[in-house]
C-alpha cells in the first residue's frame, strides 16, 4: 500500500465559499476510484470544541459515533463518503493549546521556552498525521477553517508549509478562492484571487491547484491569466460554478478532472473505472420527483438554516428515496401561539420539532406539538422535540397541570423530563452530556419505528443531558403514549410513540446525524412516506 498522501484545502477572499463541500466532493471522487479517503477539519477558534457555541455563531454542532462534538462540515464528509468520522477528524486551536499547555505543566518540554514554532506547529502536524499514521487511509484531506490572512489561521498555514517541505510530492495544497462577477462591466475579476494567492505565498506556501468559485463559467483566457499570475499550470485552474444542489458538485469536479489532476500531483495511479452510479441514481430521483409535500420545521434558530443542517439534508435524502420533492417550511417557535397555530400549520403535511437547549420558544413548540397530535398530522420530535411531545401529552392528556422539564422549570410539580442522575453534580458544560452512539432496543414489533428500521436493535447518536423520567412511564402507557425503544443497559426511554396516531414519533437521539446520500435514515424516509399519504 502506498504511503499516505495529504491534501490541504485552504480558502481565500471570503468565508463560506464551500471548502467543506469541495473537500467532500474531491474525497467522493477519489473514493469512487478505489482509494481509502478521509477528511478532517482544522478550526482556528479557541473553543475546545463547538459544543458550547450558540448555533447562531457556528451553525449546528455535529456529533460523531465516538461522542465528539464537532464542526458541521463533518456532517458533509459523512453524507458524501458514507463513512463515520471520529474525534480525530476535527481539531480546534483550543484543543491544540490545551494539549501543549498540559505537556508544559507536566514538564514534557524539559524547561524549554514554549513557543508557536515549534511547539504549537508540531502539535498541529501531529494531529494532522494521526489519521494517516494508522495505515487505514491512502489519502487524508485536511480542510483549514477560516480565510488565508486571518491571524487565527497563521499557525495552521505554517504547519502546512512545514509538512509540504517534509513530505515533498506526498502533500499538495488546493486553494479555493472567489472570482466575482461585476454586473456593471459584465466582467469576471481575477484580482481578488491574485491577492489571495500572494498572501498565501507570503507565508511560504505555493498552492498546487486553484479552485475558482464563480457564478458564471470561466473562459480559457481567464484561466490562463490566473495560471500566469498565480504560478500554477493551466490544468490546475479549476472552476466551481454555482449549482442547484451541493450533491452536483462532485460531478462538476469530475468534469473539471480535479481528481485526475490531484492523483497526478500525488504520484498515484489513475484508476479509470470510476463508479458513481449510486450517486447519479440519487440525483436522478432528487431532480425528478413525482410528488410534493410540505414539511414544517419548528425551531428557535430557523433564521440560520445551518443550525439544523443535518435535519435539512436528511429530509433531502428521504425525499429522494420517496421520489418526492420536500418543501421545507422554516417556522420560528416564538411566533406560534394557540391563536395562530391552525393558520400557521394547517397547510403542512408533516411537522418536525427540532432539537435545542433552553426555554426560549418552548410554548410555541408545545402548541405545535398539540396541533399535530390532535389533528392526526405526521409528527417527528427530535431530542428536545421528543421531550416537548412528552410535556404536551402530560399536560393535555394525562392532566398533570404544569408538567415540564426540570431544565425549563426546576420547581415543576411533575418533572416528566428530568436531569440524568450522573449529570446533577456537573458544573462544566463542555463535553459533559450523553454523547455519541448508544444502543436502542425496539420493544414493540407493531410500532412505526420497528416497521421503519425493520430490525429490533439500532445504534443512534445522542447529545443531551435530560431524559424521560421513568417515574411516569406507566402513566404514559395507560394514557396512550408508549415507550417503544429503550436502552438495554440503563432502561432509559429512547423512543416514544402514539400507536393510535397516523405517525407520531419522538426520539431522544439525533437520527439526522446518520443519514447519508447512499443510506437515507429510515425514520426520515418513513416520516416523509406517511406525509405523502397525508397529502
Amino acid at each position: 500500500m502506498p504511503e499516505t498522501r495529504y491534501i490541504f484545502v485552504t480558502g481565500g477572499v471570503t468565508s463560506s465559499l464551500g471548502k467543506g463541500i469541495l473537500a467532500a466532493s474531491l474525497a467522493k471522487l477519489l473514493q469512487s476510484r478505489g482509494y481509502n479517503v478521509t477528511i478532517q477539519k482544522l478550526d482556528p477558534y479557541i473553543n475546545v470544541d463547538p459544543g458550547t457555541l450558540n448555533p447562531y455563531e457556528h451553525g449546528e454542532c455535529f456529533v460523531t459515533e465516538d461522542g465528539a462534538e464537532t464542526d458541521l462540515d463533518l456532517g458533509h464528509y459523512e453524507r458524501f463518503l458514507n463513512e463515520a468520522t471520529s474525534q480525530a477528524n476535527n481539531v480546534t486551536t483550543g484543543r491544540i493549546y490545551q494539549s501543549v499547555i498540559e505537556k508544559e505543566r507536566r514538564g514534557d518540554y524539559l524547561g524549554k521556552t514554549v513557543q508557536i514554532i515549534p511547539h504549537i506547529t508540531d502539535e498541529i502536524k501531529r494531529r494532522i498525521k494521526i489519521l494517516g499514521s494508522k495505515g487505514n487511509y491512502d489519502i487524508v484531506i485536511t480542510e483549514i477553517g477560516g480565510t488565508v490572512g486571518d491571524i487565527e489561521s497563521l499557525p495552521y498555514i505554517e504547519a502546512v508549509r512545514q509538512l509540504k517541505w517534509e513530505l515533498g510530492n506526498k502533500a499538495i495544497v488546493i486553494h479555493l478562492t472567489l472570482v466575482p462577477f461585476l454586473a456593471a462591466t459584465g466582467e469576471l475579476k481575477t484580482k481578488p484571487t491574485q491577492h489571495s494567492v500572494k498572501m498565501l505565498l507570503e507565508t511560504g506556501v505555493q498552492p498546487d491547484i486553484l479552485v475558482l468559485r464563480t457564478e458564471h463559467d470561466i473562459d480559457l483566457a481567464v484561466r490562463k491569466k490566473v495560471a500566469l499570475f498565480c504560478n500554477v499550470g493551466l490544468e490546475s485552474v479549476i472552476q466551481s460554478v454555482n449549482v442547484p444542489t451541493i450533491y452536483e458538485v462532485p460531478l462538476k469536479m469530475l468534469e473539471e478532472k480535479l481528481d485526475i489532476t490531484v492523483l497526478k500531483k500525488l504520484d498515484l495511479a489513475i484508476k479509470e473505472d470510476i463508479d458513481l452510479s449510486a450517486w447519479n441514481n440519487f440525483l436522478l430521483k432528487h431532480k425528478n420527483p413525482t410528488r410534493e409535500v410540505e414539511i414544517g420545521l419548528v425551531g428557535k434558530y430557523v433564521e440560520l438554516h445551518d443550525a439544523y443542517k443535518s435535519i435539512a439534508e436528511a429530509i433531502t435524502h428521504a425525499g429522494a428515496e420517496n421520489h418526492c420533492k420536500v418543501k421545507l417550511n422554516w417556522i420560528h417557535s416564538e411566533e406560534i401561539n394557540s391563536e395562530n397555530v391552525a393558520e400557521r400549520l394547517s397547510h403542512l403535511n408533516g411537522i418536525i420539532i427540532a432539537p435545542g437547549f433552553g426555554h426560549r420558544g418552548m410554548k410555541g413548540k408545545i402548541v405545535a406539538c398539540q396541533y399535530a397530535r390532535e389533528n392526526n398530522v405526521p409528527f417527528f420530535g427530535i431530542c428536545l422535540g421528543m421531550q416537548v411531545a412528552v410535556i404536551e401529552f402530560a399536560r393535555n392528556v394525562l392532566k398533570l397541570e404544569g408538567a415540564d422539564s426540570s431544565e425549563m422549570n426546576p420547581k415543576t410539580q411533575y418533572p416528566v423530563i428530568d436531569l440524568m442522575e450522573e449529570q446533577k453534580g456537573i458544573t462544566h458544560y463542555g463535553g459533559t452530556m450523553r454523547l455519541g452512539a448508544y444502543e436502542c432496543r425496539i420493544v414493540d414489533k407493531d410500532s412505526h419505528v420497528c416497521s421503519a428500521y425493520n430490525k429490533l436493535t439500532v445504534y443512534e447518536r445522542h447529545r443531551h443531558r435530560y431524559e424521560f423520567n421513568d417515574t411516569y412511564r406507566q402513566q404514559f402507557i395507560d394514557g396512550g403514549m408508549v415507550p417503544v425503544g429503550v436502552n438495554p443497559e440503563t432502561d432509559l426511554v429512547e423512543i416514544m410513540e402514539i400507536p393510535g396516531h397516523k405517525w407520531f414519533v419522538g426520539v431522544q437521539f439525533h437520527p439526522e446525524y446518520r443519514s447519508t446520500v447512499l443510506n437515507p435514515h429510515p425514520l426520515f424516509v418513513d416520516f416523509i412516506k406517511n406525509a405523502i399519504v397525508e397529502k
